[in-house]
């Protein structure tokens, strides 16, 4: 529970989306001493290096109309000596005057510079424990919220749309030849095939010995050859002639050489039998086979997704963005799309609600969900008092657990016609997990004008960019911005005071 321990308050203005310069710490008393004009010299150098970052505050003030920045994941790892294990070694002894800084001012690795580099890192206090500093540092990092992040979330969907749901101990399984129809055509293409076989085999097989049975008790099998002798099924003298027999009749090839004659009745009835229910098996197997051929299943295939979804603000609202696309030039029609939230709670009575879904608002209202899906689309999700995430901010989604199932929905073209009466519907499902949201950035455009048309490049489809985006969330934002409207009525009232002229009152 280290990683859930209250953290001292930091300057958070250091730790932006942008890159800035860090402070360099100041070295105690004693290593200045032991450096001399060397570390001097190293200072002076530092400071003239980078010119262009503005320095960083030493203190924290609030500024109407300027909004903290998101805090950088080095700044996360930070922990309070009052966290430390009771067996960790207690921090350096400062001299008296010195001034303390946190952990993650001793070293600025983590942060880039201006060009893109790693800053070298600054001088570090040694420490005499040694080993059980490092010791104190595995402890850390085997913390809660450090081994969160390693090991692999189990995701309710996959990002190819496979649900991770397996059903057990279904005990009525009765209901599933109540529709054998849907049974069949779920059935993996091994076992449809499996199952398409046998039926014709089983059918054939069962009327063979039939037949075969019908000529064994009537004699034909014994009188086989005798002109005098008036037979039923002529020609059967086994099993396999009988199955022969079966065979031609319900694919009515008819060979001529085996056949039913008139001489007895039971093997006219057998014989239409045989028909009408080789008539029923093939227009149960065939259309199962056309069904589980024809489904649109694969046409999801070329629906994609973006890897990532991002969170940033568009028209001065917090939004969650993802990006969606089509790789066919037959496109979609009537396309939809939807969101749920899978994420676990418990109630004010104590109740654990497993998976509780909740819905995303993706533009119902104003029909933003329905899409004409010609060219990659920004779906975009505004995070308002309605939203799930309405409290959430840049350090809570590092430490939240829920899971976004997108579900897009539309008629394949190639299958329907002008009224979509008869197209088939398809569905494609991706989901986004916590880890799989970058805060603080936008997708780059795709989509240019060459040739007289509109090119789309999927090569980009993927590529984001970062933006200043405030770390605060939208429910602290919306406040903040109430206080600068209260804060600006009541400035100007004031200024509309002063400037009102003196009325003298009258002799």
């Amino acid at each position: 529970m280290l990683a859930y321990l209250p953290r001292p308050p930091t300057d958070t203005s250091r730790y932006g989306t942008f890159p800035q310069k860090p402070d360099l710490p100041a070295v105690p008393g004693a290593l200045v001493e032991d450096s001399g004009q060397q570390a001097a010299a190293t200072t002076a150098k530092r400071g003239t290096g980078m010119p262009n970052y503005p320095s960083a505050p030493r203190h924290s003030s609030f500024v109407p109309g300027e909004l903290p920045l998101p805090p950088s994941r080095g700044s996360l790892t930070t922990q309070h000596h009052r966290g430390r294990p009771s067996w960790c070694p207690p921090p350096a002894s400062q001299e008296p005057g010195a001034r303390l800084y946190p952990l993650h001012a001793l070293s600025v690795a983590n942060i880039p510079n201006s060009r893109g580099r790693t800053s070298a890192r600054s001088s570090t206090v040694p420490t005499p424990e040694g080993l059980q500093g490092r010791r104190c540092k595995l402890l850390e990092e085997d913390s809660p919220m450090v081994q969160a992040g390693k090991r692999q979330r189990q995701r309710y969907v996959t990002k190819v749309g496979k649900c991770q749901v397996n059903l057990g101990n279904i005990q009525d399984k009765k209901r599933f030849l109540s529709d054998i129809f849907t049974t069949i055509v779920d059935l993996k293409y091994r076992w449809f095939l499996f199952v398409f076989m046998m039926c014709y085999i089983i059918t054939w097989v069962v009327f063979g010995f039939i037949y075969f049975l019908d000529a064994w008790v009537r004699g034909d099998i014994g009188h086989q050859g005798d002109p005098e002798w008036q037979a039923c099924i002529e020609n059967v003298d086994g099993f396999v002639s009988a199955l022969l027999l079966s065979v031609e009749s319900q694919r009515t090839i008819g060979y001529g050489t085996r056949m039913v004659t008139a001489n007895c009745a039971e093997g006219v009835i057998l014989l239409i039998a045989q028909s009408i229910v080789g008539s029923m098996i093939d227009a149960m197997m065939v259309g199962c086979m056309f069904v589980k051929i024809s489904r649109p299943k694969k046409r999801a295939q070329t629906l994609i997704f973006s890897k990532n979804c991002v969170i940033s603000c568009r028209d001065e609202k917090l939004c969650l963005m993802f990006r969606v696309g089509d790789l066919r030039e037959s496109h979609m029609v009537d396309a939809k799309i939807r969101a749920k939230l899978i994420k676990s709670r418990q109630t004010a009575e104590g109740e654990f609600i497993p998976l509780e879904q909740s819905e995303l608002n993706l533009g119902y209202d104003t029909g933003e969900d329905r899409l004409f899906l010609v060219e990659p689309q920004i779906i975009c999700h505004v995070i308002n008092r309605h939203s799930p995430f309405w409290d959430m901010s840049a350090e809570s989604l590092r430490r939240d657990q829920f899971e976004i199932i997108i579900i897009l929905e539309g008629i394949v073209e190639a299958t329907g016609n002008h009224c979509l009466a008869a197209g088939m519907t398809c569905q494609a499902r991706t989901s986004y997990t916590e880890d799989e949201i970058l805060w603080g950035y936008r997708f780059e455009p795709c989509m240019s004008l060459e040739k007289g048309a509109f090119q789309v490049d999927y090569s980009r489809f993927e590529m984001t960019f970062e933006v200043q985006t405030p770390a605060a969330s939208a429910k602290e934002l919306h406040e903040l911005k109430e206080l600068e409207q209260q804060e600006h009525s009541t400035l100007s009232l004031y200024w509309d005071h002063l400037l009102q002229p003196c009325v003298l009152p009258g002799p």
